[in-house]
C-alpha cells in the first residue's frame, strides 16, 4: 500500500475527526509528509506538513484547529481536526512533500452547518 487515508466522515460544524494515513516506507521513511485536501471545484492544496524530525507547518486556514503528527515506527501520519467548519468539506489525502507517491483515493470529510 503506497498511501491509504482513512477516518473521514460526516460531522457537524464544531466537531472533530482524526484522520490516519498508512504509507509505504519508500515514501515515508526520512521524508517530510503532508496532508492535502481538495474541495469541489478547487485545486488540491497542502494544509499541513511534518518533517521526519517532527517539525510542523500549517496553512493559515487550519492553523490552531488542526494538528499533524506521525508515528515513524508505523509509517503512519495523522491529522487531528478540531473546530471543523463547513469550508473544511473536502477529500483529504496524504503524500510526501519532496518525494511523492501515487495519490490514493483519499478520505471524504463532510462538515454540515
Amino acid at each position: 500500500v503506497q498511501l491509504q487515508a482513512s477516518g473521514g466522515g460526516v460531522v457537524q460544524a464544531g466537531g472533530s475527526l482524526r484522520l490516519s494515513c498508512a504509507a509505504s516506507g519508500s515514501i515515508f521513511s526520512g521524508n517530510a509528509m503532508g496532508w492535502y485536501r481538495q474541495a469541489p471545484g478547487k485545486q488540491r492544496e497542502l494544509i499541513a506538513s511534518i518533517t521526519s524530525g517532527g517539525s510542523t507547518d500549517y496553512a493559515n486556514s487550519v492553523k490552531g484547529r488542526f494538528t499533524i503528527s506521525r508515528d515513524n515506527a508505523k509509517n503512519t501520519v495523522y491529522l487531528q481536526m478540531n473546530s471543523l467548519k463547513p469550508e473544511d468539506t473536502a477529500v483529504y489525502y496524504c503524500n510526501g512533500i519532496l518525494i511523492l507517491g501515487a495519490w490514493g483515493q483519499g478520505t471524504q470529510v463532510t462538515v454540515s452547518s
